[in-house]
């Protein structure tokens, strides 16, 4: 599939690229991005690179994964990052980062939002279901903010150490 680019009220999200590259990395230091994502710890550059520059558009043109990098309008600037991982026909998972300086604005609960509705019409999933760590509350509250269920508890389902 070839990448799409979603707005918002407050939002564009699209994929990101190469030019991201320094944006991705600088977010990435975030030690809580680190605490409670799949991403390496340490975060280097050459992982912003791979990430940007293989990863989500191997993701999209296979159809395995879409991510999006959540940016304001004006500016242009990196508020976060949301992907939807095909996980089996019909179903796909979101996960999601904000930056730290935009954390609290209701941005990722909006792109939760505007991303799950695309993959419910445009990629006809039936299900885009939403994983964390527990303890993680900030992800816990945007999934809820955004409308999802929690179904129960997966014990050692998660290894959040990329």
């Amino acid at each position: 599939m070839d990448p799409v680019t979603l707005t918002s009220e407050r939002l564009l999200l699209r994929t990101v690229g190469p030019r991201d590259t320094d944006a991705v990395f600088d977010a990435a230091q975030d030690p809580d991005i680190q605490r409670w994502t799949t991403i390496p710890s340490p975060y280097l550059r050459e992982h912003a690179a791979g990430f940007t520059e293989q990863l989500v558009p191997d993701g999209w043109a296979d159809g395995s994964m879409f991510t999006f990098g959540v940016f304001l309008p004006a500016g242009g600037e990196l508020a976060g990052m949301l992907g939807i991982t095909m996980r089996a026909l019909g179903v796909g998972e979101i996960g999601f980062w904000a930056t730290k300086e935009h954390r609290g604005n209701g941005y990722i609960t909006e792109a939760a939002l505007t991303a799950s509705r695309w993959a419910f019409t445009r990629c006809a999933l039936d299900r885009v279901e939403w994983r964390a760590e527990v303890g993680n509350t900030g992800s816990r509250a945007v999934a809820e903010r955004a409308g999802f269920t929690v179904e129960g508890v997966l014990r050692s389902a998660l290894n959040n150490k990329g």
